[in-house]
């Protein structure tokens, strides 16, 4: 008999419907296979990008040449620019504003990587402080409100290239996801006093059911009303609401989490196409007691249809306990780093 589950955070339903459920092995991954293409984002080809905002470099080397070690740089087809006001205007009952903001794309390895478990913890570490970096910079601007970090493996997410990056997208407004999350976990607190975040976490490591992995700063676990198979959520343990305040040594915490986290989703689901997102609270507030910054991986096992779109249900055939158990148990050694050359295509 199928479950409907309830989001304690946004009060989204969904539908946990095992009778519909596939072994692990038996979920239809869309294969990242090299095209051998001429790849912009590889060390030597530099000229093909933007110039880079922000780089970690090898010391005595040079902007917008080798010797870097993760680089951001200005997204070619930007969703949106920097230039300009905002320029908030009414059209009758429509509200229109200029399309204002930053997209920056994050080149997470000189190399040709495929994927986040591809990368050192060293070269992750300094993946997650660069986020850091670009927030803390961001939130200067005063027209800007928020800044959404996400990444996108595998066609089937939408990433367009296949050399390991992630996104940055800074809007004037917050986004519809994260204000649904706000204001439910500002409900929550309203009638608890208490972070339902933090609640969760508390819950899921006494109950121990949904938990893939387990930390001193960190805890992964498939949440109770998982809207996607294999959906795993990373929290910190210590309350806070705004990424960008992490410190050292827990971006060396969450480099090991998500390198383990993400190891376990490609070994056991044969290197599925994902999408992770951070959500963040919004730059024109200090830190909130309510919600609690968190980061959502997103294996892309099954498709939205009508069903979904028109009624906001999800269907998920996996149990988030039986995956979080599958993904326990997980060995993560064998998993090998792809790491592939194209600079002799350049």
């Amino acid at each position: 008999m199928p479950d409907l589950r309830k989001d304690p955070i946004v009060g989204r339903w969904v539908i946990v419907a095992k009778s519909r459920a596939k072994r692990p092995h038996d979920f239809e991954s869309s294969p990242r296979i090299y095209a051998g293409k001429f790849c912009p984002f590889c060390a030597g080809h530099e000229a093909s990008t933007p110039g880079e905002i922000l780089a970690y470099r090898k010391p005595g080397t040079h902007a917008n040449r080798e010797g870097w070690r993760v680089r951001v740089v200005p997204n070619k087809f930007p969703a949106l620019e920097i230039e300009g006001d905002l320029n908030k205007r009414g059209d009758g009952i429509y509200d229109m504003m200029r399309g204002v903001g930053a997209h920056e794309v994050i080149i997470e390895s000189p190399d040709h990587l495929l994927s986040t478990a591809d990368l050192s913890e060293e070269n992750l570490r300094e993946v997650f402080w660069v986020y850091h970096d670009r927030l803390v910079d961001l939130k200067k601007d005063k027209r800007l409100v928020y800044g959404m970090i996400f990444k996108n493996v595998g066609e089937a997410a939408g990433a367009s290239l296949e050399h390991t990056h992630s996104q940055l997208i800074v809007t004037p407004i917050v986004p519809i996801s994260v204000a649904e999350e706000m204001t439910g976990s500002h409900e929550f607190f309203k009638y608890r006093g208490r972070c339902v975040f933090c609640d969760m976490i508390q819950q899921e490591l006494a109950t121990e059911k949904r938990i893939v992995l387990d930390t001193p700063s960190f805890v992964a676990f498939c949440p109770f009303a998982s809207r996607f198979p294999f959906e795993t959520w990373v929290l910190p343990k210590i309350h806070s609401s705004h990424y960008e305040n992490i410190q050292k040594n827990g971006v060396e915490d969450l480099a090991r989490v998500m390198k383990q986290v993400i190891g376990k989703i490609e070994a056991a689901l044969d290197r599925p196409a994902y999408n992770y997102i951070i959500h963040t609270g919004p730059f024109d507030s200090s830190e909130i007691a309510h919600y609690h910054w968190h980061i959502e991986i997103i294996p892309r096992l099954t498709k939205t249809a009508g069903f979904e779109w028109g009624t906001g249900f999800y269907i998920n055939p996996v149990p988030p306990e039986d995956a979080a158990a599958f993904l326990r148990d997980v060995d993560v050694e064998a998993h090998e780093p792809k790491s592939i050359s194209v600079r002799e295509n350049g």
